[in-house]
């Protein structure tokens, strides 16, 4: 079902579920208050101002009863965060796809505390289409090229063409010189209870090609075609390599690092992507401009937002 609300600028409206069974929360406002205390000044002035609705678009009133499971519809203010300040140029645009140059350090989509400093939202306010949305995805650490669909005709027939793998994805890396095979292929799971994914025994569901481009010292620019696309793979092969990626806050081993510290990107890079036009049936490809230092200059996430 669509969402009842709209897009507002540049948010998609948060859904929120009633639990089940209603338990102490005979309505919906006392269930949201508790839910959310530090909030409950706000979504009190939101419930009068009838911008909190049902499925259908109903506002809901402090007497609204809690139906188990249902779910409710708000714009939730976003929270303070840090402005990433690195541009996001945009390397094509036209009636069906909009496609960027992300840079490190900006999530694809709203998450936990990046929400307006994504580059959907960014996107969205800058281009003034609301009805932008990403046809896949990119960590926030890793910069390159991310399409999106420009209006929601399209969508799905993108979408699905990722999921599908019926994309080329190139990427680059930096990370110290090894001996590293040609193909590597392993079993990598990854559970919400760890940060990390891991390799385990079994049968194999990620597999990645590698070869050297260049090296500089100690390290070498790397090549990585991924032909599936398991949660941190490019990180988790090149670490299990026992060659983590140059700034790699993940693997081998976590180290913290402060969110808007920006001295020492992942030097991971998505290179270019190409298919099919699944609308057209033309062949497409895009290409970043980013380099990977020390293989070119710092546009690798450090360059100032224009």
């Amino acid at each position: 079902m669509p969402a009842p609300l709209p897009v507002r600028d540049g948010l998609n409206p948060t859904r929120i579920r009633m639990p089940d069974p209603p338990a102490s929360y005979p309505t919906v406002v006392t269930y949201l208050k508790a839910r959310f205390p530090d909030d409950a000044d706000a979504l009190a002035a939101k419930i009068d101002a009838g911008e909190v609705v049902d499925a259908r678009g109903t506002p809901i009133t402090a007497t609204t009863p809690l139906v188990p499971r249902a779910d409710v519809w708000l714009h939730r203010d976003p929270p303070a965060e840090p402005e990433v300040p690195f541009a996001l140029p945009v390397l094509h645009a036209d009636r069906d796809l909009v496609v960027v140059d992300k840079p490190h350090f900006l999530a694809t989509t709203p998450r936990g505390r990046f929400v307006v400093q994504s580059a959907v939202v960014r996107l969205r306010r800058e281009l003034g289409n609301d009805e932008l949305s990403p046809a896949h995805r990119l960590d926030r650490l890793t910069a390159g090229v991310l399409v999106f669909t420009a209006r929601p005709d399209v969508r799905r027939a993108y979408q699905e063409m990722f999921a599908a793998r019926a994309v080329t994805k190139v990427y680059e890396a930096v990370a110290p010189v090894g001996d590293v095979p040609s193909l590597m292929r392993s079993r990598i799971v990854k559970t919400r209870e760890s940060l990390q994914a891991r390799e385990v025994p079994g049968e194999v569901n990620a597999e990645t090609r590698v070869e050297i481009i260049d090296t500089a010292g100690d390290l070498a620019l790397y090549r990585l075609r991924p032909t599936t696309g398991k949660t941190h793979q490019l990180r988790v092969h090149l670490a299990s390599a026992g060659i983590p990626i140059v700034g790699d806050s993940l693997y081998p081993v976590p180290r913290e690092v402060a969110v808007d510290d920006y001295r020492d990107p992942l030097r991971l890079l998505a290179r270019s992507i190409a298919f099919d036009d699944p609308i057209t049936g033309a062949p497409r490809r895009f290409e970043s401009a980013r380099t990977l230092p020390p293989f070119g200059p710092p546009t690798d996430g450090r360059s100032p937002r224009g």
